[in-house]
C-alpha cells in the first residue's frame, strides 16, 4: 500500500527540526520502503511517498516527528489501482 505523508513543521520548531534532520537524515523505520521526499523550502511544509504493507511502520515514522511538525497520513493509490474504483463511480453516474 501507498501513503503520502505531508508535514508542515511548527514556526517555534524549526530550527530543531533542521537540526534533527541533519543528524538523522530523516531515515524511516526498517522494511518502509520511500519511494520519494520532497521539500518546500521556505515554506516550512513537505511531504514523501512510502509504500508499506505494515501500516504501524508509516504511524512509527510520523511518531518520531511529531513532536516538531503537524503530520498527517493518507493511504493513495495509483492512476491503475484508483481506475475500477474510478469507472464504477462514473457508470453509476447520470450524465
Amino acid at each position: 500500500m501507498l501513503y503520502i505523508i505531508h508535514w508542515t513543521v511548527t514556526t517555534e520548531n524549526r530550527n530543531a527540526a533542521l537540526a534533527r534532520f541533519v543528524q538523522t537524515g530523516g531515515v524511516p523505520p526498517a522494511n518502509l520502503k520511500v519511494l520519494g521526499r520532497w521539500h518546500a523550502i521556505g515554506s516550512r511544509q513537505g511531504f514523501a511517498v512510502a509504500e508499506t504493507d505494515d501500516v504501524s511502520l508509516v504511524l512509527k515514522w510520523v511518531l518520531d516527528w511529531s513532536d516538531l511538525m503537524d503530520m498527517q497520513v493518507y493511504p493513495a493509490m495509483t492512476d491503475e489501482q484508483a481506475a475500477p474504483l474510478l469507472k464504477a463511480v462514473v457508470s453509476q453516474m447520470s450524465i
